[in-house]
């Protein structure tokens, strides 16, 4: 990583969640499984036989690929030399990068000439009905706010960062994925459950009062809940594919 990058991210306490989510993950893991699907389906698209595959991914999705590690695999610091891989994939992990550019950078350089890498990530204004909430909410419960949801990328920036790292024919587009759960703390039981919780180096070390999710919980049904008492949890997916 380079270090002047700000740390954003506690990167030992992201792979803690992602080792405590891998046991029961397949109970939780809707968001990743859509998005792998479809990068599957990209990679199909491609008329071309990858031999050297590279899966970033923090739960591997790739058949017969390298995984590093699996959720321990650092994309911060590949372990690979230049050149190694004509295929990199990685679904859902590097929004968890303090480091971005430096992240996509290495990656262009583990590639062959002419290798592909292919990825998705969590962006734009994902959870936007639970950052909401959880703001007014702690505001009108402790007079102040804490960082607990995770800054994210737009659409420009991912693009801008690809041509950066030098990848060719960078394409880079969003799609919006609406999950629908009982409440809020039902969607809260799902995002530890794809290990993906509060890692911000500037979140609180201590015990938030219950309150301050009781009304988190009432804002949020009350201002998105359906006919059905339903909440919708949305969620921004960049997908990002570029050439070495």
């Amino acid at each position: 990583m380079n270090s002047s990058s700000p740390l954003i991210f506690d990167r030992d306490a992201v792979r803690r969640h992602l080792a405590r989510a891998l046991p029961r993950f397949t109970e939780h893991d809707a968001l990743f499984r859509d998005s792998a699907e479809q990068m599957q389906e990209r990679i199909a698209d491609v008329k071309r036989t990858f031999t050297a595959r590279l899966d970033l991914s923090p739960f591997p999705f790739l058949q017969n690929a390298t995984t590093g590690g699996g959720v321990f695999l650092d994309e911060e610091l590949l372990p690979f030399d230049p050149q190694s891989f004509d295929l990199i994939a990685s679904n859902l992990g590097l929004h968890w990068a303090n480091d971005v550019p430096g992240a996509l950078k290495q990656i262009h350089n583990t590639l062959k000439p002419e290798g592909l890498f292919i990825a998705t990530l969590i962006g734009e204004q994902s959870l936007r009905e639970l950052r909401a909430c959880l703001i007014d909410a702690e505001l009108s419960v402790s007079g102040g706010i804490s960082p607990r949801l995770s800054p994210t990328i737009d659409l420009l920036t991912a693009s801008q960062l690809m041509q950066r790292a030098g990848f060719s024919l960078p394409v880079v587009d969003k799609e919006t994925v609406t999950l629908l759960y009982s409440d809020m703390f039902a969607l809260m039981r799902d995002l530890r459950g794809m290990g993906q919780t509060n890692a911000h180096t500037q979140r609180l070390r201590h015990a938030t009062r219950r309150a301050v999710f009781f009304e988190a919980a009432r804002l949020y049904q009350t201002r998105f809940g359906d006919a059905e008492g339903r909440i919708p949890a949305s969620f921004d997916i960049l997908h990002l594919h570029g050439w070495k």
